[in-house]
């Protein structure tokens, strides 16, 4: 990875370079070609696009041209339940909404509370199934089709996913572990194997459907290393490559390269009070000058400030007004407070609007998840469980998982409604 900075599954950090990225990571640019037949081929072309925030892909062409010969894709992506979602997480998922309504696909969300509980040394297994569930709220209050979305967390779908999983583990070597992620010999077993739990979801669909199924995820780009191996050994099992799209990460409120956990003060959370949000957004780094009469006569910096670049990243969709924010920052006829109170303002609004949302999902969530326990499980094309299915074909829509402490009990649905 470049000296200047480090994007892998686990750490982002430094000052991003995304052309430098995109060498290193062997992906391709969205170039204005791509975009051009986007537009032709949905007759949209939204801002994710135009402004470049998802600026990379793998196989974009091959799924338009699968797409523009009459066959349709299935999208998946997914979260790292480790804390409260945030505006960063939140960024992909909105693309992803759009992705569901302008190719009427399907989307598989992974929430990959193994994977958090083996690689955090802090977290439990209760906290990260709790996080899932958190998350999932913060999915669901974005719009999703119930009819085209399927939520589960790896712990409760592991039945279904396991022997994907062991088929892909079975094809990628130890030693190609250690060089895409660098794990050594501290690294704990879980974590070695989890790429092979990752990928299922990608080939979930094709398993499903009894035929090669094309797949595309949307992501940001640290997540590139686990497909990449994917990709890798699709061939090996029979499966279409799983296409991919990229987007950059939106920067942090002190005007770092990525909103962070790490950093809760400078992070703006799906769950934030009024309050706190604005207080947050109010704080945020501009790199204005010192003075009212400095930033008159010298302008603004717009190109490092992050109370631009969320109007760029999030909430500002007009491009003529953003630009027009742009030109009046540099010319010195607004300053950073006037900016920054009404960025608090649309944060503010969004938050409680999706805030109410969320509360509304909880009454819908079991539109979303599903687990080994739904009814969804009987879809699987395994030959040799035909028996097996249809004698817990009643049984599995009877029963639910329910989270009881730290345990997770099957109980009757009908004691929940």
């Amino acid at each position: 990875m470049n000296q200047d900075f480090t994007v892998t599954p686990w750490d982002v950090s430094g000052k991003i370079d995304y052309r430098k990225l995109i060498e290193e990571f062997g992906t391709e640019p969205i170039d204005d070609e791509l975009l051009a037949r986007w537009q032709r081929i949905t007759g949209s072309l939204p801002f994710a696009l135009r402004r470049k925030i998802f600026f990379s892909h793998r196989d974009l062409k091959w799924v338009l041209d699968r797409y523009e010969a009459g066959e349709k894709f299935v999208l998946y992506t997914g979260r790292g339940p480790s804390g409260h979602t945030h505006l960063g997480h939140l960024m992909p998922w909105m693309f992803t909404k759009y992705l569901q309504d302008t190719f009427d696909a399907p989307l598989y969300f992974q929430m990959t509370d193994d994977e958090k509980f083996m690689y955090k040394p802090e977290l439990s297994q209760k906290d990260a199934m709790s996080f899932a569930y958190e998350n999932a709220l913060d999915v669901i209050a974005l719009g999703f089709d119930p009819e085209k979305t399927r939520i589960f967390s790896d712990y409760e779908y592991s039945k279904t996913l396991y022997r994907i999983a062991t088929e892909v583990a079975k094809k990628i070597t130890f030693s190609t572990a250690k060089a895409v992620f660098g794990f050594d010999n501290s690294t704990n077993i879980g974590m070695i194997f989890f790429t092979s739990v990752q990928s299922a979801p990608a080939f979930l669909p094709s398993v499903e459907a009894g035929r090669n199924v094309p797949v595309l995820i949307p992501q940001a780009i640290d997540q590139d290393p686990h497909f990449r191996v994917t990709r890798d050994i699709a061939p090996k099992l029979g499966y279409y490559k799983p296409a991919a799209i990229h987007c950059t990460f939106l920067p942090g409120l002190a005007g770092s390269d990525k909103m962070s956990a790490s950093k809760p003060e400078m992070t703006i959370y799906t769950i934030d009070d009024p309050k706190t949000a604005r207080k947050k957004v109010l704080s945020a780094f501009t790199g204005g000058r010192t003075s009212v009469q400095e930033q008159k006569e010298q302008g603004g910096t717009p190109s490092v400030c992050a109370v631009f670049q969320y109007y760029y990243y999030l909430f500002e969709a007009d491009q003529e007004k953003l630009d027009d924010r742009e030109r009046r920052c540099v010319r010195g006829e607004i300053m950073c407070g006037e900016c920054k109170q009404e960025l608090a303002d649309r944060v503010v609004r969004f938050l409680e609007k999706h805030q109410e949302n969320r509360e509304k999902a909880r009454d819908r969530v079991e539109d979303f998840l599903v687990s080994d326990y739904s009814a969804v499980y009987d879809k699987l094309k395994r030959p040799q469980d035909k028996k097996e299915v249809a004698k817990l074909k009643k049984t599995m829509k009877e029963y639910c998982s329910v989270k009881e402490g730290d345990r997770i009990s099957v109980e009757k649905c009908k004691q929940f409604k």
